[in-house]
């Protein structure tokens, strides 16, 4: 297990300085005291934590094959992704960072984007060739060093709270974007009502089914996010406030079947969950800039 670094800093405003949230399946969880930033503080080696996005690992192993529920399920979620990109842009060249197995590029190109995508799993980048005839470039937003300048649109779905430096992902986005381009990512949301409201118990329980770690390295909000946004170049334009799978997020009947503690927490917490968007406050939410 790594131990946190005292001397970690904040990826938005370099900070150092910051306040324990909580430990988490052995990583701790901070606040930049200055910005409200969370991030894990001792994250996984940079080796590791690629690891964890391979076939070896099973990352996203049901979604290489197109009769499971999964896949039929993370379809339902492209459509969703692609009806918010249409509040912005209608057509266009599009990039996804970090597109898995390219079913929100099928989508998108059925609606009339000229699409490509890059995946940092290996695998996942190949079905999305093989299946869907796509072009994807296997690694990070760094791999396209040769296309400044490129795309009226570039999205990253669920993918900004997995990297290292968020920052320095922001930069090459805008520096991919045409003038005037969008920039469409969403991440879950710290200050949903039911990450908010959970929190002072995330602490003492050691649980806290929202940050995820150590997938998730960064915990954004609207106001941090946005912030990063803007200080990087982008003008933010809207949101829109969802709420992650209920049954993702405190277990399957089954997995509550067995643990009643668990079952206690979903049935405190998952009817705020549901609320949550209602108000504005969804423990998910899209985010669309434009490059200045």
């Amino acid at each position: 297990m790594t131990q946190p670094r005292p001397d970690a800093a904040c990826n938005h405003c370099g900070s150092t300085g910051t306040r324990p949230v909580a430990r988490v399946d052995g990583y701790s969880l901070v606040r930049c005291a200055a910005c409200d930033l969370a991030f894990i503080a001792d994250p996984p080696e940079p080796a590791a934590l690629a690891a964890m996005y391979q076939a070896g690992n099973n990352y996203h192993s049901a979604l290489h094959d197109p009769a499971s529920d999964d896949f039929a399920r993370m379809t339902d979620v492209a459509r969703t992704h692609l009806r918010f990109v249409r509040n912005y842009a209608q057509h266009g060249t599009l990039i996804d960072i970090g597109c898995s197995t390219g079913l929100f590029l099928n989508e998108a190109r059925r609606q009339g984007f000229d699409v490509a995508g890059v995946e940092f799993s290996g695998s996942s980048a190949s079905f999305a060739r093989d299946h869907f005839q796509l072009s994807v470039t296997d690694g990070d937003i760094h791999a396209l060093d040769d296309a400044d300048g490129t795309f009226d649109v570039l999205t990253m779905f669920d993918v900004i709270e997995h990297v290292r430096d968020p920052a320095r992902d922001i930069l090459a986005a805008h520096r991919l974007l045409k003038p005037g381009g969008l920039f469409i990512l969403s991440t879950p949301n710290i200050d949903g009502l039911f990450p908010k409201a959970s929190e002072p118990l995330a602490g003492p329980l050691g649980y806290w089914p929202h940050p995820e770690p150590p997938w998730h390295l960064y915990q954004f909000s609207v106001r941090t996010l946005s912030a990063m946004l803007e200080a990087r170049g982008f003008a933010c334009l809207g949101t829109h406030h969802t709420a992650i799978d209920l049954g993702y997020t405190f277990g399957t009947p089954r997995d509550l079947a067995r643990s009643p503690k668990r079952l206690a927490y979903a049935m405190a917490f998952a009817p705020l969950a549901w609320l949550g968007p209602k108000l504005g406050m969804g423990d998910w939410f899209y985010i669309a800039a434009r490059k200045c």
